[in-house]
């Protein structure tokens, strides 16, 4: 072996008090010229030698030995060393001594054989220096595509363990060794990073390398956007997909389907159909399952027709809708109410050579006729289905099961039940939902409970909907304390919440005026992630204005926007009542005129109130305003029920002034309106307005 110069410095250049720390100097004495052991007995590897000097060259020796061994032409890959040596054989230390005198003196390719075999052991694969030395020394050798493939393998091992960080910051570093960026070590790094949930991590190296000369590509794109599809974030999935296509890039079909799929299950179908657009113009091929992706997607909206046109354009470009586009047709169909448009499309579909209906397809369509509570069809299609040698699932049976539920036929959703046992596809928790969910609506409560106990005996768990009747079943009884008995169970075992069903809850505890336990249910409801919804809101609202905490029910209202939420009428409606029954008309009538701005028709109940209290407050001429600035079908409604109200509180020279003004705009009187309107004065001795009414209509005014 050649001669290794003492207290060589592997590093030159490096500042860095972290570097000057990793980057020891080779400490290599004269390697003995004595001959190693030819053979080194796999069954009896040799005992280690007294001074490292011997292990050293016993070490490169075997390395050498088994490397030309196997090495009978010339290979572009590392040769897969196998070494009669243990890893106990030798320390860190002494192993990074071995990488760099295999590198001087028998090669790149010798020492990366060596160093895939080392890093293939717990005691060196995470030793970060003999990652650096062995980059350097490959470095020194000028092959830098293998000192990337070194450092590559060093990011992602460090990785595992959860000290990236130190690792990237090497990376970044060894450009002082004469490592430039390089594009797939920036794939490496970013894949990394976001396999391992370090996003910061990930956006730094993305920025710090690429002004250091690596140019992302597609797939850098592709790694960033694939890991944020998988946690549906899709504001940075846009970002990047953006970026990526400014860039000139597309995406494959493959990410183009997760892309699309991430969109569509967020709402983002408008998107979705925008970046699929332009990703054609950009000369990207779409495929059956892409479209088929955006099909679904529109289904899920509703927006049936679209999909139809999407679904011609599909066969327009030269794609053939198979089983499953028309299967999520079918199912967009039936969701929509379009059962007869449904089964038209299934009967082609029943007929088409080429393709034929699949469980699913049945399921579906299944589906929809319970849904209408069709549920003799229903069990026709089942009956057919089998007879196409079809087997049908959990979920066919759990559909059916559902629509007998529903229809109040209890005796044959057992039958079925049974029936699924029988043919080895035992009921799951969704199927005995929807049996315990009937009971109690039939107010069948312990068959209920004891449906519940079947279900958990035979080793199935409660899931969100079990405890969401359970207490839906309790609000209903107002029980509110085992409600949250229950919520409290539900959450304890790991089973998340929807805001919906905090709600449900908030609703009914605001009906009891327990401000208390809506504002703790709110807050919670907030902390575990949990955005409220508009009803989520009004129903806070709606409990403070009974409880007559205004200031509280309006400082609601003006949270609403940090979630987004509009108020809708009967937001509004919840709160004008409520000032309105603490006399604040004023204010009351600040929210009216707003609502009214924004094109919200205010409900009978709010029109009649906050007109009402200001006829009560002598102020006729307002409570003429308020109601003026409805449209004439409402104007009129309000008024003859105003009227009415007035005359049973004998508040009759008000009621008189908006009965003249009802006859100029409306000749056809609501007679049991005018009938009150005459009891009344004649009651109270204004027999002068009912003959002065009597002569405007008579005289056909208005």
């Amino acid at each position: 072996m050649l001669r290794i110069n003492t207290q060589r410095n592997l590093i030159n250049g490096i500042h860095t008090t972290h570097l000057n720390n990793l980057f020891k100097p080779r400490n290599l004495s004269h390697i003995p010229t004595e001959q190693s052991p030819t053979h080194l007995s796999p069954n009896h590897p040799p005992h280690p030698p007294s001074s490292s000097k011997s292990v050293i060259r016993t070490v490169c020796s075997s390395v050498c030995q088994s490397y030309y061994q196997q090495q009978t032409h010339f290979k572009s890959t590392p040769t897969q060393l196998n070494l009669s040596i243990t890893p106990d054989y030798l320390t860190p230390e002494q192993a990074i001594t071995v990488v760099a005198s295999l590198s001087d003196d028998a090669g790149s390719m010798v020492a990366l054989s060596f160093f895939y075999w080392a890093i293939g052991y717990p005691k060196f694969r995470y030793f970060m220096r003999f990652y650096v030395i062995a980059a350097t020394c490959l470095i020194e050798n000028l092959n830098l595509e293998r000192a990337h493939e070194v450092v590559r393998c060093m990011v992602t091992n460090f990785g595992e363990i959860g000290r990236l960080k130190e690792a990237v910051g090497m990376v970044v570093e060894m450009r002082n060794q004469g490592l430039e960026a390089s594009t797939r070590t920036l794939n490496c790094v970013v894949g990394v990073a976001m396999d391992t949930g370090s996003v910061d991590v990930a956006h730094k190296v993305f920025d710090e390398m690429c002004e250091r000369g690596a140019v992302p590509d597609s797939l850098t794109f592709k790694i960033l956007i694939t890991s944020y599809c998988k946690v549906n974030d899709v504001s940075l999935v846009d970002q990047w997909l953006c970026a990526m296509l400014d860039r000139g890039f597309v995406l494959d079909n493959a990410t183009c389907t997760l892309v699309l799929s991430c969109f569509c299950e967020t709402g983002g179908v408008n998107r979705a159909l925008w970046l699929f657009r332009k990703m054609i113009g950009m000369g990207f091929k779409p495929n059956v399952i892409n479209f088929t992706t955006l099909i679904n997607g529109l289904c899920k909206k509703g927006s049936i027709k679209q999909a139809f046109e999407l679904l011609e354009e599909m066969v327009t470009k030269g794609w053939k809708p198979n089983v499953h586009t028309h299967t999520i047709l079918i199912d967009g169909m039936c969701k929509k109410g379009w059962t007869d448009k449904a089964f038209r499309l299934f009967l082609k579909l029943v007929k088409s050579e080429s393709y034929k209906p699949n469980v699913y397809t049945y399921t579906a369509m299944i589906s929809g006729y319970c849904k209408e509570g069709k549920v003799n069809r229903a069990e026709m299609l089942l009956t057919r289905m089998r007879e196409q040698g079809l087997v049908p699932n959990v979920d066919t049976y759990t559909t059916l099961v559902s629509g007998y539920c529903k229809s109040g036929n209890l005796t044959r959703a057992h039958e079925l039940i049974n029936e699924m046992t029988k043919e080895g596809s035992p009921p799951n928790m969704c199927t005995y939902n929807a049996v315990v969910d009937a009971l109690f609506k039939k107010g069948r409560v312990q068959e209920a409970h004891k449906q519940l106990d079947v279900a958990l005996k035979h080793g199935l768990k409660a899931d969100e909907v079990t405890y969401t009747i359970l207490i839906m079943e309790k609000c209903k009884q107002s029980d509110l304390k085992h409600a949250l008995i229950i919520l409290s169970k539900m959450i304890k075992v790991g089973i998340k919440c929807d805001i919906h069903l905090y709600t449900t809850l908030i609703s009914n505890f605001s009906r009891l005026k327990q401000m208390s336990d809506c504002e703790r249910l709110f807050d919670d409801a907030v902390k575990h992630g949990l955005i409220p919804t508009k009803e989520t809101y009004t129903s806070m609202i709606c409990g403070y204005c009974r409880d007559g905490n205004m200031n509280s029910a309006i400082k609601m209202f003006e949270r609403m926007s940090e979630h987004g939420c509009v108020p809708d009428s009967i937001t509004y409606g919840a709160l004008i009542s409520g000032l309105c029954k603490k006399s604040k008309l004023d204010d009351a009538r600040s929210y009216y005129n707003a609502m009214m701005d924004k094109g919200l028709n205010p409900c009978e109940v709010t029109r009649l109130t906050i007109a009402y209290e200001y006829c009560k407050a002598n102020d006729p001429l307002t409570a003429m305003k308020v109601v003026d600035r409805l449209e004439k079908k409402l104007w009129v409604r309000t008024v003859n029920t105003l009227i009415r109200k007035l005359c049973s509180e004998k508040r009759v020279e008000i009621a008189a002034s908006f009965l003249h003004k009802l006859v100029d705009k409306d000749k056809n009187l609501d007679q049991i309106m005018y009938t009150a309107f005459v009891t009344a004065c004649y009651d109270s001795g204004h027999y002068v307005m009912v003959s002065d009414i009597q002569e405007k209509i008579s005289k056909g005014i208005g």
